[in-house]
């Protein structure tokens, strides 16, 4: 996998952030516009603190970017970062393809009665 060459606990700390249906709809929010922590926990049936977490976690991912802004806490998206979880997964696909292709191609070789 060449991705920007994310290190497998980046590739871990990413794909366990985008996990959680939680998660992926506060990014879903924090792309279309930046949000704090509060406006973001009006949307879920949890408490602020879980929110914080999930955001804590996002964040940790490289999905969103927090910052202060007066006594409030901001998150905003980052679409590199999905970018990025985006081009991982056509790496995967484009990984399982092949290996498809070639498990075809021994497939259709043995059916002809060739040799593998």
């Amino acid at each position: 996998m060449v991705v920007d060459h994310l290190s497998d606990s980046e590739v871990d700390r990413l794909f366990h952030a985008l996990a959680d249906a939680t998660r992926r709809d506060i990014v879903r929010r924090a792309i279309t516009g930046e949000q704090s922590v509060s406006e973001l926990a009006r949307h879920y049936p949890i408490s602020l603190t879980a929110v914080q977490k999930h955001v804590g976690v996002l964040e940790e991912a490289g999905l969103v970017v927090k910052h202060r802004h007066g006594r409030e806490q901001r998150v905003v998206g980052r679409h590199e970062a999905l970018r990025r979880a985006q081009r991982l997964l056509e790496e995967y696909e484009a990984l399982w393809r092949g290996r498809l292709d070639r498990m075809r191609a021994l497939l259709d070789e043995d059916s002809r009665g060739g040799t593998a």
